[in-house]
C-alpha cells in the first residue's frame, strides 16, 4: 500500500477543485492505497497537508489548474495533471503516481520535475492568454480553465485574462506580458490586441480551447504569428511609433473576426441596456401598474428603462459591431447608423444593417486613404469617423432604412397576429435551437432573434428563449437525482452545479454532459426544450427582462402570465429528464470506483 497526498485546485475553487479531490481518493481508496487531499480554492486552503504528512509520503499528485507552491513536495515523486484530467481519470492518476516509485531517485539525488516545477517563470517556459465570450460567464472561465490545464499538462507557467460583460478579470500586468513566450487568445468576441504588439499571438475561440486546451497551446507554440509584423516584412524599428501603428493596424484588420464574432462582440455589449432597461419596465409595472400616472415613481422608473435604455442598446449594438470590424474609428459610424435606424422605424434589424455597413465603410475607407506619415493621426480621430458617419448615414436615410422597417414591421404583424399552434410551433423552433449547441451560434441565433424584437414590443420569443435555455441544465440535475444509474460519481456531483446553473439561465451548464455522450443527451434536451418553448409562446407568456433566470420570475409585471410560464420550464425539464432515463444506458460502475446496484 503506497501513502500519497494530493492538492486539487481550479481558477474558481469550487467545483472542479472538490470533484478532483474526490475522484481521487476513491480511485485510491478502490486501488488500496491511503491518500490525503488538500484542496485549494478562493476562499483558501481546506484539509491542508502537515508537513509530517508529506514527509511520509510516497509520492504527490498535482491535479491543478492554476500555480500551487510545489517547494513543499521536493524530493518527491510527482505526477502533474489538470483538475479535468483528475475527474475523468484518477485511477490512471494514482496508477502512474505509483508507478514512479519503483523508478524514484534516491535521497541524495533530486527528483527529475517537470518543466513547468518550481522554477516557474524563470526557465522562460510562461504563457499568457484571454479568454472572452459575448456574456462573459461559462464559455469565458470553462475556457481560461482549459487553457490553464492544457499549459500546465505541456510544462508552461500560465496566466489567463477573463474578459466579460462585467470586465476584465485576472489582469495581465505589462510584466507579465513582456515575459510571455506566446498570447493565447480564445475568444468569441472581439479583443483588443494593442498591447500584445510584438508578441507571437495565437487567436481562436472559447471551444476549441474548452474542448482540448493542450492542443490550442501546442498549435499555439507552433504557429503564432508575431502581432505586428505582416508577412514579407520585418517588424518596425523601436521607437518608431507611426510604423508600429500602422503594422498593428495592418495586422488586425488582415486577420478580422468573422461574421459571427462581430455579431457577438454587439450582442455582448448590448445585453447589459436590454437587462437593465426591461427589469426596470417591469419594476415600473410594479409600482404604478401598466399605465402609471406621470410625475409617479412607477412612470419614473418605466422612463429610465424605456425610453433610456431601451433606446440605447439598438445604438450600441450597432456601434459595437462596427468597432469590431474596424477598431475605434467604426465605433461612432456605427453608433449614429443605429440612432438613424431606432428614429428611422427600422429598429433592430436596422441596426444590425447599420453596424455591419459602418464597420465595412470604415474599414474599406482606412485601406483605401492613403496619406503621408506625418498626416496618419488624422485617419481614426477625423477622416474615419467624419466620412464614415456620412456615407453609413445616407446609406441608411436613402437605401437601408424603408425597407428594412418594412420587414420589420411586416415581422412584427406577423409576430402578433399567431395563433395558439402557430406561435406554439414557432416557440418549438426556438426552443430546440436554444438547446441543440447550448451557447454556440445556433442558440445565440435563437437568443438574438429573441432580443431584438424586444424593441419593437415583442416579448413572446425571448419568454420561449428563457424557458428552454433554462430547461437542459435543471433535466441534467433531475436526472442525476432519479436515475443514478446511469451518471458516474462524478456527473451525478456536477448535476448539482448544473442545476444551479439552469435557475440562473446558464445553459452552458448542460456541455460537459453532451460533450460526454451527444447521441443521447442532446436529442434528449432539445426535445425537453422544444416543449418548454411551444408551451410559452402557446400560453402567450411575455417576459419583459431577457435574462435572470428563475430570480427575474419573483419581480412582479416580469413576467405575463407567469403560472403557465412556470408550468411550460417543469414541463420541458421533465420531459428532458424522462427521454435521459430512456436513452442512456445503465452503468455497471463508476469512474470514481463506486460499483453502483
Amino acid at each position: 500500500m503506497a501513502k500519497l497526498v494530493a492538492v486539487t485546485s481550479c481558477p474558481t475553487g469550487i467545483a472542479h477543485t472538490f470533484m478532483a479531490a474526490e475522484a481521487l481518493r476513491r480511485a485510491a481508496l478502490a486501488a488500496g492505497h491511503d491518500i490525503r487531499v488538500e484542496t485549494q480554492g478562493s476562499m483558501g486552503s481546506a484539509d491542508t497537508l502537515t508537513p509530517a504528512e508529506i514527509a511520509a509520503a510516497d509520492a504527490v499528485i498535482l491535479a491543478t489548474d492554476v500555480r500551487v507552491d510545489e517547494g513543499r513536495f521536493a524530493g518527491k515523486p510527482t505526477v502533474r495533471a489538470s483538475s479535468q484530467n483528475a475527474i475523468r481519470d484518477a485511477a490512471g492518476l494514482v496508477a502512474q503516481a505509483v508507478s514512479q516509485l519503483d523508478t524514484a531517485p534516491t535521497a541524495a539525488a533530486p527528483t527529475v520535475l517537470s518543466p513547468a516545477a518550481s522554477s516557474g517563470t524563470a526557465q522562460g517556459r510562461y504563457i499568457v492568454g484571454v479568454t472572452s465570450c459575448p456574456t462573459g460567464i461559462a464559455h469565458t472561465f470553462m475556457a481560461a480553465e482549459g487553457l490553464e490545464g492544457g499549459a500546465r499538462s505541456l510544462g508552461y507557467d500560465v496566466k489567463i485574462e477573463t474578459q466579460g460583460s462585467v470586465g476584465a478579470g485576472n489582469a495581465l500586468s505589462a510584466d507579465e506580458i513582456r515575459r510571455a513566450d506566446v498570447v493565447v487568445i480564445a475568444a468569441d468576441t472581439n479583443v483588443d490586441l494593442s498591447r500584445f504588439a510584438g508578441k507571437r499571438v495565437y487567436q481562436t475561440g472559447t471551444k476549441p480551447a474548452i474542448k482540448d486546451g493542450a492542443a490550442v497551446v501546442r498549435t499555439a507554440l507552433e504557429q503564432a504569428p508575431v502581432y505586428g509584423a505582416t508577412e514579407g516584412t520585418t517588424p518596425p524599428a523601436a521607437g518608431d511609433y507611426v510604423a508600429d501603428a500602422a503594422a498593428a493596424k495592418a495586422a488586425r484588420n488582415a486577420g478580422a473576426p468573422s461574421f459571427y464574432k462581430h455579431l457577438m462582440t454587439g450582442v455582448s455589449h448590448m445585453l447589459p441596456f436590454v437587462v437593465a432597461g426591461g427589469l426596470l419596465i417591469a419594476l415600473g409595472f410594479a409600482f404604478g401598474g401598466i399605465n402609471p400616472e406621470p410625475g409617479t415613481f412607477g412612470a419614473v422608473l418605466k422612463g429610465i428603462g424605456g425610453d433610456a435604455a431601451f433606446k440605447l442598446f439598438v445604438p450600441v449594438l450597432a456601434g459595437y459591431i462596427a468597432f469590431s470590424i474596424a477598431d475605434r474609428p467604426g465605433l461612432a459610424p456605427g453608433m449614429i447608423g443605429g440612432y438613424l435606424a431606432m428614429t428611422g422605424g427600422s429598429g433592430f434589424l436596422g441596426g444590425l444593417a447599420a453596424g455591419f455597413i459602418a464597420g465595412y465603410v470604415v474599414r474599406w475607407l482606412n485601406q483605401a486613404l492613403r496619406l503621408p506619415r506625418t498626416l496618419e493621426g488624422l485617419k481614426p480621430t477625423l477622416l474615419l469617423p467624419l466620412l464614415g458617419t456620412l456615407l453609413t448615414g445616407l446609406l441608411m436615410v436613402y437605401a437601408v432604412g424603408a425597407p428594412v422597417k418594412a420587414l420589420l414591421d411586416a415581422a412584427t404583424s406577423w409576430l402578433q397576429g399567431l395563433g395558439q399552434s402557430s406561435a406554439g410551433l414557432l416557440g418549438a423552433v426556438l426552443g430546440g435551437m436554444m438547446a441543440f449547441d447550448m451557447g454556440g451560434p445556433i442558440n445565440k441565433a435563437a437568443y438574438t432573434f429573441g432580443v431584438g424584437l424586444q424593441a419593437s414590443k415583442v416579448n413572446g420569443p425571448i419568454a420561449a428563449a428563457m424557458a428552454a435555455g433554462m430547461t437542459p441544465p435543471l433535466a441534467l440535475f433531475l436526472a442525476t437525482q432519479l436515475f443514478k444509474n446511469r451518471f458516474t460519481a462524478e456527473e451525478r456531483e456536477a448535476g448539482k452545479a448544473a442545476g444551479v446553473l439552469g435557475l440562473s439561465f446558464i445553459t452552458e451548464g448542460a456541455i460537459p454532459f453532451a460533450a460526454r455522450d451527444p447521441l443521447r443527451v442532446i436529442p434528449s434536451l432539445v426535445v425537453g426544450s422544444a416543449v418548454a418553448g411551444a408551451i410559452s409562446m402557446a400560453m402567450g407568456c411575455l417576459l419583459a427582462a431577457p435574462h435572470g433566470g428563475i430570480f427575474v420570475l419573483a419581480i412582479p409585471g416580469a413576467v405575463t402570465n407567469l403560472p403557465m410560464y412556470v408550468v411550460a420550464i417543469v414541463a420541458g425539464t421533465v420531459v428532458s429528464t424522462v427521454l435521459l432515463g430512456l436513452l442512456k444506458r445503465p452503468l455497471t460502475g463508476t469512474a470514481g470506483g463506486e460499483q453502483l446496484p
